[in-house]
């Protein structure tokens, strides 16, 4: 097991020179690819050896939750046992139903017994069950502030805001682009409410993946000199209901789930959407 808890942990022992020698742009990236696994300690020509000794020579990154699912979920079920399910329901914007958590995700409810696991009165998908349970085992609660801040303002979202934007932001604006009538229907089929600000966007909408974790989707349209633009916010208080791992694999899923939906309900059928 690495004795990292962030990327920022492992920036911190490297020389910072941004050499590139690993062939990596940035220091700071090079230290996200590490802790995802996808580069190793070594590969840095500066490490010092006593320091891959350390922290386990060239197995120090740390798997994703994508990467490790089934264990995350085991410790996560683990700690579903501990919780005050009645206490939780107040604290997190849920209800009790017998004696199951019941959580609307999207607009849809879903179950979660005491043991942690989980069904819906709608397919059950993969990528919600590993956020639900940290959402249930460590969301504090609380009301929302209303501030939107972007990915990279959260806590330790600077260091995996560069997975956040490739694997998340980006692709969510391709599918977009792809049908921007029919993407924002079926966004507001999913619970989605337009928000009345004085943003320049020609779309504000809120999704509420968890009841205190929204997603605030803005889209500018492409226009004759500029090529259209997507964003993604967050309220100020969502780290305090779920780590930024957890919300950056939350919006892996909504990334995949509005791809499969647009393909299959695409007026034409015959849409393309690359998000690869």
């Amino acid at each position: 097991m690495s004795n990292f808890k962030s990327p920022l942990d492992i920036y911190k022992i490297l020389n910072k020179s941004n050499c590139r020698q690993c062939r990596v742009a940035t220091c700071m990236a090079f230290a996200a690819l590490v802790f995802k696994g996808e580069k190793t300690l070594d590969s840095c020509p500066h490490i010092d050896r006593d320091l891959l000794e350390q922290f386990g020579g060239e197995t120090v990154g740390r798997s994703t939750p994508e990467q490790n699912e089934e264990e995350v979920l085991r410790q996560l079920k683990s700690e579903i046992t501990a919780v005050d399910f009645p206490a939780a329901a107040e604290r997190l914007g849920a209800r009790l139903v017998g004696d199951k958590l019941a959580i609307k995700c999207l607009g849809k409810n879903f179950f979660v017994d005491g043991e942690g696991n989980i069904d819906s009165e709608c397919h059950v998908n993969a990528w919600l069950k590993i956020p639900l349970l940290s959402y249930i085992a460590s969301g504090k609660g609380g009301g929302l502030r209303n501030n939107w801040i972007k990915f990279a303002q959260l806590e330790e979202g600077m260091a995996w805001n560069p997975f956040f934007l490739k694997r998340c932001e980006e692709p969510l604006k391709r599918i977009a682009d792809a049908d921007e009538r029919l993407f924002f229907d079926i966004i507001q089929v999913f619970g989605g409410t337009k928000l009345n600000e004085g943003s320049s966007a020609d779309w504000s909408l809120i999704i509420y993946p968890l009841p205190r974790v929204p997603f605030l989707i803005r889209y500018w349209n492409p226009e004759e000199d500029f090529e259209s633009d997507l964003k993604l916010f967050f309220d100020e208080s969502t780290e305090f209901n779920l780590n930024v791992e957890a919300i950056y694999l939350l919006g892996r899923g909504i990334v995949e789930m509005f791809k499969s939906i647009m393909l299959r309900h695409s007026r034409t059928g015959q849409l393309k959407i690359n998000i690869d």
